[in-house]
């Protein structure tokens, strides 16, 4: 039986601002189809202004880019940033956009919108990209490949999707994005200020700029299976010394030297046994070291003076800890236990109910932490601030 697609626009409730409870969006959109949400997030329309996000755009360490289209000559043209003033005073007044990554790792007014998506794992959500254009401005029309939220705060944004599966999705070979050929839209909305655009992985589409806007993106992270192979094979050989090699103490007189045979392929198998000894406690381990630093732009550095856990245990009692905004963090069971992974590290004997705190939290005052500062859970604290992934700062107040 052939299922008609659900509706694509619905208009959020006081209980729901998906319009709808979080698992029926799951079950009917979620990687399925698109999905318009009016009023959705009206609360972000203050989160960041035009003049914050150049300003974010300015620094050094922030990864920044201004697209800008030529319609006349239908060209065009990526700049990268760091940015200074003087180039946001010589661009036009319209067919451009500043496009900031990570910015939720910058503001936690911005970070605060992904509060609201914690029906998904945490470990699913890369960042929220903030666009700015100017009236015709966009990034022309492209495919993603990773679930997308689109939140519409300032402005409008006039949004064209192609729901066709076969369409084409050769891009141009004259310009420095990966822009389209070939576009026909089958759907189009325009999103106001609160309004917000879900789009599963691999639907063409094009946002263009009304007016003057900005619009959140939370973007997913989808890592691609030649990624994950790669990282898990490197994953694998780490252990693995220089002097184990291929051996064939059994062979036999060949027929045709250059034959792969099936005793040759059999010695293959019988070399890389890691591949068939990846049980479950190593496949979760390696990806939990995997999904915590993949897409990380930056790394938390060491301290130069680690605190001992003395030190530590005794400003906890006035301090709080604040996570690096690029310290991703997850856990996973381990009977009684729990394993953390941080960044990319492992850490195998967490206490659970710190691992829950640490993960869920960016910012934990020293008192919640007071019952885990002895034995491993100490042990677990200390390798994070010491790592850099955790730092101490003066509670409020004190």
């Amino acid at each position: 039986m052939k299922h008609n697609p659900p509706v694509t626009e619905v208009t959020a409730t006081s209980r729901h601002w998906l319009g709808m409870p979080a698992q029926r969006f799951l079950h009917a959109y979620w990687q399925k189809y698109p999905l318009v949400v009016r009023a959705a997030l009206p609360q972000f329309a203050d989160a960041i202004t035009p003049d914050d996000l150049a300003g974010l755009a300015c620094e050094e360490a922030a990864l920044s880019r201004i697209v800008r289209h030529d319609t006349r000559h239908d060209r065009w043209s990526v700049r990268h940033g760091p940015f200074n003033e003087r180039v946001f005073a010589s661009l036009p007044k319209t067919g451009w956009t500043l496009l900031v990554q990570d910015v939720d790792k910058w503001d936690a007014d911005v970070a605060r919108v992904l509060e609201r998506f914690a029906f998904l794992p945490a470990w699913r959500i890369d960042d929220v990209m903030v666009s700015y254009a100017t009236p015709g401005g966009g990034v022309g029309a492209h495919v993603d490949q990773y679930d997308v939220f689109l939140l519409q705060t300032r402005g409008t944004r006039r949004w064209r999707i192609d729901t066709d599966p076969a369409a084409p999705r050769q891009f141009r070979a004259d310009v420095p994005l990966r822009i389209l050929s070939w576009f026909t839209p089958s759907r189009e909305w325009e999103l106001h200020p609160g309004d917000l655009l879900y789009l599963p992985p691999g639907i063409p589409h094009e946002g263009l700029a009304i007016d003057e806007c900005l619009t959140f993106s939370v973007g997913m992270r989808a890592p691609s299976h030649a990624e994950m192979l790669l990282d898990c094979a490197d994953y694998l050989a780490e252990p693995l010394a220089e002097e184990d090699r291929f051996a064939d103490a059994d062979i036999c007189v060949v027929r045709d030297a250059y034959e792969l045979d099936a005793a040759a392929l059999a010695r293959v198998r019988h070399t890389l046994p890691e591949l068939a000894q990846l049980d479950e406690a190593r496949l979760s381990r390696w990806f939990g070291c995997f999904i915590t630093r993949y897409r990380a732009a930056h790394e938390a550095a060491p301290l130069s003076r680690p605190l001992t856990a003395a030190r530590l245990r005794d400003r906890l009692a006035h301090s709080s800890l604040v996570r690096h905004p690029w310290s991703r963090m997850a856990w996973m069971r381990r009977g009684r236990s729990a394993e953390l992974f941080v960044a990319g590290e492992s850490h195998p004997s967490c206490p659970p109910g710190l691992a829950r705190l640490l993960a869920a939290q960016r910012e934990i005052d020293g008192g919640q932490l007071a019952r885990h500062a002895s034995g491993p859970g100490l042990d677990v604290l200390l390798a994070l601030v010491n790592g850099g992934h955790l730092r101490v700062v003066p509670s409020a107040g004190r």
